[in-house]
């Protein structure tokens, strides 16, 4: 197809579709996500993503240095001779699929750039900010003269048959990009990515192309690409343009009618009254996104609501006791399972992100309480509680990380997800880069305008917001330990001058009751407190809690306090694996005591109420095998590395 013809196809489709489509609106609407930058973190937060920058997502370019020199958005794209990167991972631990390493560069240093763009702002940290700088510089002259903004050379792109990295590479790039341009309303930045947004337009016309039409074989590569609705949506927000959800309608119809190889999200399957998730988990719980903007550009669409309804209660049913999702690394068709079934670090990120859209699409405090279950404790489970380290893989039962999962031998695979690591490169350098996302997305969540004159905070980690209300400017400072200490927030107002707005502050699902001696009503399990802000002010609200005992799906017992769930820590031997620049090890644990296939829950529930004790919850436990209970101290699962977190009850 020339040229010219992509382009009279793509600006007739364009033009009849922003006459279908107006409710892709030019006008306000709420709930409103505010600019990336308006809200940074504070307290335990802050410190966490601090030492992150330090000696994680900040340090990759380093520990890996050959992943990052590869110049593939520019001096070496990729061409039809292209042949796959040697990247130093154990491939046969992974499927067949040899097309896939030629665009994993492109992955690794984007995510790990949107990661360190994104640290870099919300900290503040000014030598970090010169690095990013320099990054958006170098990225932006790679940019071609028509727009392409990519990672493929001319003879090659937009011309695809099997797997590819076209729309994903761009994706990951474009990201970070916008969130720089957020940060710092940079218009040369936000203009070169709609230049680039409008060249992948060009030359995969609407409704005139397939963009995700490549083959009968592996292309986990070219459905990753999905995910560029991320970018449309965003611009979309930033813009108001109507071209943006009308393309990203467009993407989600064409997957749906093409074959993938990660094919849970395709409309067919969703609508698949017995369909079960299969596929790789990273895909599954990112293209949540993909649906949830195609169902808000057509609400024309019954079916696409009713897809909406069926996919996030399958991703319900795929969630262990944690909200650690199914994927080490493919669902399978399985049930959740606390010791049988793992969860990669870039699923937990990708399901945050997803259930984050949720929240700013529908203002629904249930997706808020959703997104903190799994961050404060699946994502807080699978880091490293001493050191700025992530397991690739992780259990909520975790009896043994030396690889494979528990210690199990897994046939017909060479398996080492189950360590901690700051890099994973025997692997692949993907989780890594994705535990730097996770913070600066719950951080960007925390807050939101909910009307022109309210402020709603949906997340209550430790944060401060800064924003205008009515030409005001306003300060807030959530200065809390939650959810460390569950019962307090102690939430700091200041308003440059006097002026009249809403807060609204969400009551999580957990809180049996909740007080403040200042004046406010309660509704739809929000506080809002309405009154005219003048210089310094302060809110204090207590929640009330008490420690839970929950069942999992075979009845086994696990423990809530708060937004936290207990563990019983297991004592484990540490071994040293690869060394990176800077004294950077992998990690693996044994456990001290050995925990067979046959017998690995070692302690069971002997009932009773757990108690609050300073640290954590005593709860009283049975050895197997004995006749003696003992009252033993679980603790927060973030402070664990080995654990017990469910216990067959007597």
């Amino acid at each position: 197809m020339s040229m010219n013809l992509r382009s009279i196809l793509f600006f007739l489709s364009l033009n009849a579709l922003m006459m279908t489509h107006l409710h892709a609106q030019s006008t306000e609407t709420y709930p409103k996500p505010l600019p990336f930058g308006c809200v940074r973190p504070i307290g335990w937060l802050h410190q966490q993503m601090q030492r992150d920058l330090d000696q994680l997502v900040g340090r990759l370019p380093e520990r890996v240095p050959d992943l990052f020199a590869e110049d593939i958005y520019h001096s070496e794209r990729l061409h039809r001779q292209s042949r796959s990167r040697n990247l130093g991972n154990l491939k046969e631990g992974d499927v067949d699929g040899e097309e896939q390493y030629k665009w994993w560069n492109s992955e690794t240093q984007s995510n790990s750039w949107d990661a360190i763009i994104r640290h870099a702002h919300l900290l503040d940290e000014k030598a970090t900010l010169e690095r990013v700088r320099d990054y958006v510089e170098g990225k932006l002259k790679s940019q071609d003269p028509d727009g392409y903004l990519g990672i493929y050379t001319p003879d090659t792109r937009y011309d695809f048959h099997s797997e590819n990295g076209e729309l994903w590479a761009k994706t990951t790039l474009w990201r970070g990009l916008l969130a720089h341009y957020e940060a710092t309303s940079d218009e040369q930045v936000l203009n070169r990515v709609i230049e680039a947004v409008d060249n992948m337009m060009l030359n995969y016309p609407i409704h005139a192309s397939s963009p995700f039409s490549s083959g009968n074989g592996f292309n986990a590569g070219v459905s990753h690409g999905l995910t560029c609705t991320d970018v449309l949506d965003r611009l979309h927000l930033l813009t108001g343009d109507p071209r943006y959800p009308a393309y990203a309608a467009f993407l989600y119809d064409d997957y749906s009618s093409t074959h993938q190889s990660e094919c849970d999200a395709q409309l067919p399957n969703i609508l698949r009254v017995n369909y079960r998730h299969r596929s790789h988990g990273v895909h599954t719980y990112e293209q949540l996104r993909p649906l949830l903007v195609a169902r808000y550009a057509r609400p024309d669409r019954p079916e696409l609501a009713e897809a909406l309804t069926v996919y996030t209660e399958r991703i319900r049913l795929s969630l262990t006791p944690s909200g650690g999702p199914i994927g080490d690394e493919w669902i399978g068709g399985r049930a959740p399972d606390a010791t049988e079934t793992g969860y990669e670090y870039c699923s937990i990120h990708e399901l945050v992100d997803s259930y984050g859209l949720l929240l700013q699409k529908s203002g629904d405090p249930h997706w808020a309480d959703a997104l903190e279950h799994v961050f404060f404790n699946a994502a807080q489970g699978a880091r490293h509680p001493q050191y700025s380290a992530i397991a690739y893989l992780k259990t909520d039962n975790s009896y043994a990380m030396t690889g494979t999962r528990n210690g199990f031998e897994e046939s017909n695979r060479k398996q080492t997800r189950y360590k901690y690591s700051a890099v994973h490169q025997d692997v692949a350098v993907c989780c890594a880069p994705n535990a730097g996302r996770i913070a600066p997305s719950y951080t960007a969540n925390a807050w939101m305008r909910t009307g022109r004159d309210t402020l709603t905070a949906y997340l209550l980690g430790p944060t401060r917001l800064i924003t205008d209300i009515n030409g005001t400017s306003v300060h807030i400072r959530n200065e809390s330990e939650y959810p460390f200490d569950p019962l307090l927030l102690r939430l700091k107002v200041t308003a440059e001058k006097p002026v009249a707005f809403c807060l609204r502050v969400r009551i999580p699902d957990w809180a049996i009751g909740v007080q403040s001696p200042s004046t406010y009503t309660k509704s739809d399990g929000f506080m809002t407190f309405h009154k005219n802000w003048a210089g310094a002010d302060e809110l204090v609200i207590r929640f009330e809690a008490e420690p839970k005992v929950l069942s999992d799906d075979k009845g086994d017992a696990y423990f809530q306090y708060g937004a936290l769930l207990y563990a019983l820590p297991i004592e484990g031997r540490e071994i040293l694996g690869k060394e990176y620049p800077g004294g950077c090890f992998d990690r693996m644990y044994e456990p001290l005591e050995a925990v067979s296939a046959t017998d690995s829950a070692p302690w069971l529930y002997a009932g009773g109420q757990p108690r609050l004790e300073r640290g954590g919850l005593s709860v009283r436990l049975r050895r197997k095998g004995t006749e003696i209970d003992a009252y033993k101290l679980l603790v927060p699962m973030g402070r664990t590395i080995l654990r017990q977190l469910t216990f067959p009850r007597l």
